[in-house]
């Protein structure tokens, strides 16, 4: 019914409703904000009766509670339980001084859960293998009081013939001394230089953007640090020229530039690495980190991107989920548009604030 009136009302009798809507929203916020936004119970009570802009993000969060139950932590390819007790036990491993014994508290549960992990085909190998050196360090560093003891025993008794025996990678995944870092020749100047280069581009040229470059850039993505390496979201990629603006339409801030976009990647958040609703806002932290990441090596490899803004908007929510195949639980937390800049296409100067604005020293 809305796309029938859109297409059908003319310009001017559109851009009057969205007025009397945006007046609407401004007096009734400065009613409601003296009312309820004093007190956090009442403002409970706003967005409970009168508001529901959170209504979609409160059923993805218990939506992904309800699933990381139901799979005990583990999604179909990687377990984020495992993911995040394995990462517990490398800081334990790379505390100073190291303790005699810690973990205690989720050593069982994290050598049960890479037992069913094991038995997983569809787990990836590397996930066990980084599980399986890290606990192998562990039982070797600790002192075995009764639940490590018996811990110990449970991971003793797994089949691990398949990890162990792999022939990629052959090194070992556990903590390693900071001195152990590679050497780069990357400057301050340098890495300042490519982030002056990497502007916001919105128009691009006609070339198809190369598979192995994407993939590439998304490599490197992945190298961004995440909560407890749980890494929650995926990269929905579209790398078709027909079908991309489609994708980049669903956002509203491309009109009149998503026609030309030849690629775009629609970053998704997975709810179901969390069983408490307190980390509901790790996917957005961490998609961030990966994000600027990926449009950082996107500019290394000579492709231009713009990062897309995800409103949390009922309608284009649905629209997305519907196209992507998303779960209750999945969230898109942003686009990024990729190809290779129109030479000739203008970018906004976007003047960015200084350094006495943004900081504030705590004392």
């Amino acid at each position: 019914m809305k796309t029938l009136l859109r297409n059908w009302l003319p310009n001017n009798v559109k851009q009057q409703i969205r007025h009397l809507f945006t007046a609407v929203d401004e007096y009734q916020l400065i009613l409601l904000s003296f009312l309820f936004a004093r007190f956090p119970r009442s403002a409970t009570w706003l967005y409970s009766l009168v508001n529901r802009d959170f209504m979609r993000e409160q059923q993805a969060v218990l939506s992904g509670r309800l699933a990381y139950r139901k799979q005990d932590g583990i999604q179909a390819v990687s377990s984020a339980l495992l993911r995040r007790n394995i990462h517990r036990l490398e800081k334990g491993l790379c505390m100073q001084p190291r303790r005699n014994v810690f973990a205690t508290d989720f050593i069982l549960a994290t050598v049960e859960c890479f037992a069913t992990c094991m038995n997983n085909k569809h787990i990836e190998a590397s996930e066990l293998k980084w599980a399986l050196d890290v606990l192998s360090a562990y039982f070797e560093a600790v002192t075995h009081v009764e639940n490590i003891a018996q811990a110990n025993a449970i991971f003793i008794a797994i089949d691990k013939s398949v990890i162990e025996h792999q022939s990629e990678p052959k090194h070992s995944f556990v903590p390693y001394q900071h001195k152990s870092i590679i050497d780069t020749d990357i400057t301050t100047a340098s890495l300042r230089d490519l982030c002056i280069r990497r502007r916001s581009v919105r128009w691009f040229t006609d070339k198809a953007v190369a598979d192995d470059q994407l993939n590439e850039a998304i490599s490197i993505a992945l190298l961004a640090p995440s909560a407890c390496n749980r890494q929650p979201f995926r990269f929905h990629v579209c790398n078709d020229q027909q079908l991309a603006p489609d994708i980049a339409r669903l956002a509203g801030g491309t009109a009149g530039f998503a026609d030309n976009i030849p690629c775009v990647i629609t970053i998704v958040g997975d709810l179901s690495a969390y069983p408490m609703s307190r980390d509901r806002h790790v996917i957005y932290i961490d998609a961030a980190l990966a994000a600027m990441q990926l449009m950082l090596a996107l500019e290394t490899l000579g492709l231009s991107s713009c990062p897309i803004n995800w409103p949390d908007i009922d309608v284009p929510e649905q629209k997305m989920a519907d196209r992507l195949r998303l779960t209750d639980f999945e969230r898109p937390v942003m686009l990024v548009a990729i190809g290779y800049a129109d030479p000739h296409g203008m970018i906004p100067y976007s003047q960015k604030k200084s350094i006495n604005v943004i900081r504030t020293d705590v004392i």
